[in-house]
C-alpha cells in the first residue's frame, strides 16, 4: 500500500504546533508497519541548511494559479527511513514564519495543487493521499474537480484529518476566481461558501472520501454545536465516513530511562525513588521549598482561554493556602494571564513557581519531577501533555473532553489496577478542585499511588499503536467504492 502524507509542517524540518509532531512521527511508524508512506511538505526557507544540502532535485515546472502561472520545483530527501518531498516556490515559502500572511489562501492552494499536479514527477503513484488540516484541504477538491478524467488519478482515494476544527482556512470569497480559478458554481452550491466567505476545510470535508480526527471522543464531539465550529451539520451528514484515532507520542524521545534533560533517569520499577530525586532537584532549581513528600502539581500550557486557565485562576490561591501542595507553571500566552500568574508566585514564593517562557529542558524536568499534571481544557482534540506526563509517571487531572477522555481512565479505589488519572466533567472551577483533591488524597496512600504511577507509565500511547489503527483505516478506504 502506497500513501502520500501531505502536511504544512513536520519535525524536524519545521514546527509550530502538534501537527508537526504527528507528521514527523506517524509516517515512520507506518513504514515500520509495512506501508510505503511518503511525506510532502512546502520547502520553507527556514529548513536547516544541512538538510537542504542533502536534498535531491527532481523537477522544475510551472503551475496555474487562476489566470497566471507560477514556478514549482520538487526536491526530495530521506530521513530516518522515510522519503520526504518538498514543494519549492521561493515567492510563497521563503519567508519569516509560516502562517498568517495575507496571501495564505494563494500559498496553500498552490501547495495543494502542486501535490497533485507534480505526482507524475515523483515516480510514486499513491493509493491514498492523506491530507491534514486546512492547509491541504483542497487536495481532495482539486483531485475530483481537475483530475477526474485522468486515468493516472482515477484510483486515488483521499483521507482528510482534522487536527483542530477551530482553524478552517476562511478567506474572502474573491479568492474563488482570483486565486483558486474555480467556477463560481462551487461557491453558489455551498461547497465552499461559509457565511459569505470561502472555507477551505469545509470544501475538503465535502470532497474527501474519509475523514479522521485525533481522538474518538473528539470525532463524536465535533458533531454537536458546542464543539462543531459551525461545521457540525456537515460532520453529522458524513458521520459514517468519520473516524477517530488517538495520536501517539515518540517513546524514544519521551523516555525517563534515557532522557538527557532530566536530573535522574528512572523507569517504571525505580519511579518511586527516581521521581522524588527529580522533584527535590526541581524544587531547588525553581526556588520552591525542598520537601520530598509534598505533592507537586504542574501545568505546561499555552495561557489561553481554551486551556481552562480561568478555572485555575479561580481556585489555585485557595488550594495553595489550604492544601499541602506546590504548583509549577511553564508557558506563555495572553498578557493578563501571564501577569496574574506572576502575582500568584509573588503571593506564594515557596509554594508556586511561575515560568513565563518555553524551555524544552525545563518542560522535561517538570514532567519528571511533578506528581500531578493539570489539564482542565474546554476542548482538547487529542492533547499530548497528558500522554507525556503519564510516560514520566506524573498523574493527569483532566477535564473529560476529546482526547483527554480517551486516554485518561478514572482511578477508582474499588479497581485500583485500572485507573491512570483523575477526571472531572463540568467546566467548573470547584469540580476541578475536587478532582485535584481526590488525587491528593490518593497520593497520601503510598500503595495506591505506586499502583497509579505504574498504570500511567505502562499505558501504551506509542505511534506503533496509532499506525496500526491508521493502516486498518487505509485498508478500509481502499475497499470503499
Amino acid at each position: 500500500m502506497k500513501v502520500l502524507y501531505a502536511a504544512s509542517e513536520a519535525v524536524p524540518f519545521v514546527k509550530t504546533g502538534g501537527l508537526a509532531d504527528v507528521a514527523g512521527s506517524l509516517p515512520g511508524a507506518l513504514v515500520k508497519a509495512g506501508v510505503d508512506c511518503r511525506v510532502i511538505l512546502p520547502k520553507y526557507g527556514s529548513i536547516d541548511p544541512k538538510i537542504r544540502g542533502k536534498m535531491k532535485h527532481l523537477y522544475d515546472g510551472t503551475l496555474p494559479v487562476a489566470w497566471r502561472r507560477k514556478f514549482v520545483g520538487i526536491d526530495s530527501c530521506k530521513y530516518e527511513g522515510v522519503t520526504y518531498y518538498f514543494v519549492d516556490n521561493e515567492e510563497y515559502f521563503n519567508r519569516e514564519g509560516y502562517y498568517g500572511y495575507p496571501d495564505d489562501a494563494e500559498r496553500f492552494s498552490f501547495f495543494s495543487r502542486a501535490v497533485l499536479n507534480c505526482l507524475p514527477a515523483l515516480g510514486f503513484q499513491p493509493d491514498i493521499i492523506h491530507a491534514n488540516d486546512w492547509h491541504t484541504a483542497l487536495i481532495p477538491v482539486f483531485l475530483k474537480l481537475e483530475h477526474a478524467d485522468d486515468p493516472r488519478y482515477a484510483a486515488i482515494k483521499t483521507l482528510f484529518t482534522i487536527h483542530n476544527l477551530r482553524y478552517q482556512g476562511v478567506f474572502p470569497k474573491s479568492v474563488m476566481a482570483d486565486v483558486l480559478g474555480l467556477d463560481w458554481k462551487y461557491f453558489n452550491n455551498g461547497d465552499f461558501e461559509f457565511y459569505d466567505a470561502v472555507n477551505f476545510m469545509k470544501a475538503g470535508l465535502i470532497y474527501t472520501d474519509y475523514i479522521s480526527t485525533v481522538s474518538k471522543t473528539y470525532a463524536e464531539e465535533i458533531q454537536y454545536e458546542y464543539y462543531g465550529e459551525h461545521l457540525d451539520g456537515l460532520l453529522r451528514k458524513r458521520k459514517k465516513d468519520l473516524f477517530g484515532i488517538v495520536n501517539g507520542i515518540n517513546n524514544t524521545i519521551y523516555n525517563p530511562q534515557t532522557d538527557k534533560e532530566i536530573y535522574v533517569n528512572y523507569d517504571v520499577k525505580t519511579a518511586a525513588e527516581g521521581k522524588v530525586d527529580n522533584k527535590v532537584r526541581l524544587q531547588r532549581e525553581l526556588g520552591l521549598a525542598e520537601a520530598r513528600r509534598t505533592p507537586l502539581v504542574a501545568m505546561i500550557t499555552r495561557l489561553v482561554p481554551n486551556k481552562g486557565i480561568d478555572l485555575v485562576t479561580r481556585v489555585i490561591d485557595e488550594m495553595l493556602e489550604h492544601e499541602n501542595m506546590q504548583f509549577v507553571l511553564l508557558g506563555t500566552g495572553e498578557h493578563d494571564y501571564e501577569e496574574w500568574f506572576k502575582e500568584l508566585a509573588w503571593r506564594h514564593p515557596t509554594k508556586a513557581s511561575v515560568n513565563i517562557r518555553f524551555s524544552n529542558q525545563l518542560a522535561q524536568r517538570i514532567y519528571a519531577g511533578s506528581n500531578l499534571f493539570l489539564m482542565p481544557s474546554t476542548f482538547e482534540p487529542c492533547g499530548l501533555g497528558q500522554l507525556i506526563a503519564m510516560r514520566y509517571g506524573s498523574i493527569p487531572v483532566v477535564r473529560e473532553t476529546g482526547g483527554l477522555k480517551d486516554t485518561v481512565v478514572q482511578f477508582d479505589r474499588a479497581e485500583p489496577d485500572k485507573g491512570n488519572g483523575f477526571l472531572f466533567y463540568e467546566y467548573n472551577a470547584h469540580e476541578m478542585m475536587y478532582a485535584v483533591k481526590r488525587a491528593l488524597a490518593a497520593y497520601e496512600n503510598l500503595r495506591e499511588w505506586r499502583q497509579l504511577v505504574y498504570a500511567a507509565m505502562s499505558s501504551d500511547f506509542s505511534w506503533t499503536r496509532a499506525a496500526g489503527e491508521d493502516k486498518q483505516l487505509y485498508e478500509r478506504l481502499q475497499k470503499k467504492k
